[in-house]
């Protein structure tokens, strides 16, 4: 299989890409160290597999992954992660991503995980797995997007304009993420909803 590497670390990206072409079965043609040069090789190489750090400079793992389904690109997303947040995991599924992977799990593990979303399965880390049965988002789409804008500073004056709702009930839905939240306040809310990846 042909694999793409996309990490902003030149010495992880480097290691990553030695141990994977140690195996017989599996090929890195190209390494980038951003999202936006990841999408440029994917583009040119066409490979079946890109590896990709959730979080990246310029295009995050999750955009890249967003904009392969936009173009309707065959290749598969891997996104390796040192962040167990619910989250990025709900949006990485949404993305169609087929394995959701630590960053320090061991080189077979995932060569392993490689090999089985490159013969159609998925592959998820084990403790990403009952990360995700602890916390499910319990925001409804409006009120993610009511309690972001709040975190960018908007009054509810400002995201009613935004969003054409009365201020009322902007009002409503920040009360209600606030109480869903078990927060004190509209400050505590953000602060745990970006917390737990709600809220990308």
């Amino acid at each position: 299989m042909r694999v793409i590497i996309a990490e902003d670390q030149g010495m992880l990206r480097g290691a990553l890409s030695a141990l994977l072409d140690m195996e017989d079965d599996i090929e890195v043609v190209g390494q980038a160290e951003n999202g936006e040069k990841a999408l440029e090789l994917i583009d040119l190489l066409q490979p079946d597999i890109c590896l990709l750090d959730i979080e990246m400079p310029i295009l995050t793992g999750l955009d890249v992954a967003e904009q392969l389904v936009a173009r309707r690109y065959a290749c598969k997303v891997v996104i390796l992660t040192t962040f167990s947040r619910s989250g990025y995991f709900q949006r990485a599924m949404r993305a169609g991503v087929h394995g959701f992977l630590l960053k320090d799990a061991p080189i077979d593990e995932l060569s392993a995980a490689l090999r089985r979303v490159y013969d159609g399965g998925r592959a998820v880390s084990p403790e990403l797995a009952i990360s995700l049965w602890e916390a499910e988002n319990p925001l409804t789409d409006r009120e993610r997007e009511v309690l972001k804008l709040a975190g960018e500073g908007l009054s509810a004056q400002e995201i009613s304009g935004n969003l054409h709702l009365s201020a009322g009930t902007v009002r409503n839905y920040l009360s209600e993420a606030i109480r869903k939240l078990d927060a004190k306040n509209r400050i505590e809310a953000i602060a745990i909803a970006n917390k737990k990846g709600w809220l990308d």
